[in-house]
């Protein structure tokens, strides 16, 4: 029988909660994932006359976390009934939920695993606004709270008379190094009155150079989709369709018109080096206006590479010496040097001809490794920005792993084995690593899932292997990663490394190397496991977690909730109006307010937001694959410089007769 709570739209958004059916959240881990116990949490409300209470208590029941107490406090003697349950030691959190508020799905949850992982003193999350209907989202610092208090960081809270706590002033009070902030709802907050409208939020350009396709492109795609449900109004411009005349074209006059036409308020440029080797394109524009250049790989910050690997020249001066030139983004010897003292100047903000500083893009790091490199590696005096990635994480989340396996024609009992990359065996992806550490655990019961380009399978030399190729809809290869038990890459050079983020979302945690973004990506021992880059490392913990069905789920577990509610659309969009304020552009003063829709990215939301398609290009026909796979016996992964003619000339060519 359908439970009637199903049936009527929720004016909270959240389908079938407090009370009917619910997508909820994972099923929490027994301990954190050190081992220690969850901390106990103490909820306080203030139960006033004729307060809705319902729903409020229900909300609390349901969060499935065991450690907690809820008090519901008299009015009349709120204050110092607050003040003596701030005067007990245990537990050590508390959360202030005003009566007819609820908490959301898995909320406490979130909260107190965030808290665990690093120490805050205060933990807030997004709160949905409501009335008959959801009105829209935002994040802390209104008096309404949706916080997660470390009882210490209280000792002079200001407590109202009836027993409510001035959540405002106490979040300011706290250092912001003290404070985190995830980006998921926590608290669905009914409003008394309809909310202002939301302040109007920024032009802004979203500039690629051959568009939104592949790693990085969805990247920046799923960055403009964020700062849009953030109030922005966002266009994308792409600056060339033609990618074989990228190591020789420099000036974009459309695209720069239509940057200019839409006169925006910044530029937030990403995987430029499709259409250009140069960063002169981005020099011009940040002379108008203010430009954040997306760091999706270093390849600004070198004269011709996107990851210098352990080559040193990108901090001593790029020069002819370079060890790959004929690798992508291929650039000619001759020319490497000048290249990269021309991305310097454009990185210092000097005009050409010109000793003077009057303008310089912002460098936005995905990562903590990539904020490091761009440290080292940017000009002296250069901006350089943390920011998160968004994922759509409503999309990318774990499902029923045997009904996927049933769909997906898998076998129901293996242990499968997910890798994924655009191109699996690129030069990057570590291919031979890989290689050995699936072959080292193959056997019967044990399958391998490689999706992404693979031009031929045998190369891994495993039995069991299924290859999908290539997944351009979000929402098919979500299903893929939800139906394997792990996830392994072998890649060592990564900005951040957006599948780990994927399968864990997912509820499939990570094996990869303790190096570069990475260590980001992946949250050792959360979401993962990091090994060190050694011989026979990778192999080792692959063995070791492929018998470990246990170890598996757990940080299966952990990393769904550790990454919804870091990579969240959200979470994304925060970190950006963070660099807004710290520069002077105009934003809302406690933060943007996301339009509805925002909640469409949380898989307990009645409607959720459906995932893209199109995101990598389509399969390339078997002639195609061939002559791949015989360049590549020829030349390696390198394409020389008169190949490189060649094809420009062609491109040329066939655009002059059409």
């Amino acid at each position: 029988m359908t439970d009637a709570a199903d049936m009527s739209p929720p004016a909270h958004g959240v389908a079938g909660w407090p009370f009917g059916r619910s997508a909820g959240a994972p099923a929490r881990p027994a301990s954190l994932p050190d081992g220690r116990p969850w901390p106990r949490i103490r909820v306080v409300t203030v139960a006033g006359a004729g307060a809705a209470l319902t729903e409020t208590v229900a909300s609390v029941l349901r969060q499935g976390y065991p450690e907690l107490r809820h008090d519901l406090l008299d009015p009349a003697a709120g204050r110092a009934a607050a003040a003596r349950i701030l005067s007990v030691p245990d537990p050590e959190h508390l959360f202030w939920l005003r009566a007819g508020d609820l908490l959301a799905p898995g909320a406490l949850t979130a909260l107190a695993l965030e808290a665990a992982l690093t120490g805050a003193d205060a933990v807030a999350g997004l709160r949905v606004l409501f009335d008959d209907i959801v009105r829209g989202l935002d994040g802390p610092g209104a008096a309404d709270g949706g916080i997660l208090w470390r009882r210490d960081a209280l000792a002079h809270a200001i407590i109202d008379a009836d027993g409510t706590l001035d959540a405002a002033s106490a979040w300011s009070a706290i250092p912001a190094d003290r404070r985190s902030l995830i980006g998921r709802p926590i608290l669905l907050h009914r409003l008394d009155a309809p909310p202002p409208p939301p302040a109007a939020g920024l032009s802004i350009v979203s500039l690629t150079g051959t568009g939104t396709r592949g790693g990085a492109g969805v990247a920046q795609r799923r960055l403009a989709e964020a700062l849009t449900l953030a109030g922005h109004r966002v266009a994308e411009v792409t600056l060339s369709g033609r990618p074989e005349a990228a190591e020789w074209r420099d000036d974009f006059p459309q695209a720069e018109a239509a940057v200019a036409a839409a006169a925006p308020d910044l530029v937030l440029a990403g995987n430029l080096h499709g259409a250009t080797r140069s960063l002169d394109v981005v020099g011009r524009l940040a002379r108008r206006g203010p430009v954040g250049l997306v760091l999706h790989d270093l390849f600004p910050l070198t004269g011709r590479c996107a990851h210098p690997r352990d080559c040193g020249r990108a901090a001593s001066g790029c020069d002819a010496a370079c060890p790959g030139p004929d690798e992508y983004p291929e650039l000619a010897p001759g020319r490497i040097a000048g290249m990269h003292e021309r991305k310097r100047a454009v990185l210092a903000g000097a005009a050409p001809g010109s000793p003077t500083r009057p303008s310089a893009p912002w460098l936005l790091a995905n990562s903590d490794w990539t904020l490091a490199r761009a440290r080292e590696l940017a000009p002296p005096g250069s901006v350089i920005e943390p920011v998160r990635l968004a994922f759509p994480t409503a999309v990318f989340r774990p499902g029923d792993r045997a009904a996927l396996r049933g769909t997906l024609g898998l076998p129901a009992d293996d242990v499968l084995i997910l890798v994924s990359s655009v191109i699996v065996d690129g030069p990057d992806k570590g291919f031979a690593d890989l290689r050995a550490a699936l072959q080292a655990v193959a056997g019967p019961g044990v399958g391998v899932v490689a999706v992404g380009r693979l031009d031929d399978p045998a190369r891994l030399g495993v039995a069991n292997l299924y290859a999908p190729g290539l997944i351009a809809d979000e929402a098919l290869l979500a299903a893929w990663y939800g139906a394997c038990d792990l996830h392994v890459t072998a890649s060592r050079h990564e900005t951040l490394g957006q599948t780990p983020i994927e399968a864990g979302l997912c509820g499939v945690p990570t094996l990869a190397y303790r190096t570069s973004g990475l260590t980001s990506a992946v949250i050792d021992g959360v979401s993962g496991r990091l090994v060190p880059v050694r011989p026979g490392a990778l192999a080792e913990a692959l063995a070791a977690l492929v018998g470990d069905s246990e170890a598996r789920a757990r940080l299966g577990a952990f990393a769904r909730i550790a990454l919804e509610s870091r990579y969240s659309p959200a979470a994304s969009a925060l970190s950006l109006d963070a660099v807004f304020r710290r520069h002077g552009l105009p934003s809302a003063p406690t933060g943007p307010r996301f339009a509805p829709g925002m909640l469409g990215h949380f898989p307990f939301a009645a409607d959720l937001r459906a995932g893209a398609a199109g995101t990598v290009p389509a399969i390339s026909r078997p002639l195609v694959r061939r002559l791949r796979r015989a360049k590549q016996m020829v030349f390696g992964r390198r394409m020389p410089l008169l190949v490189r003619r060649c094809l420009y000339l062609a491109g040329a060519l066939r655009r002059s007769q059409t």
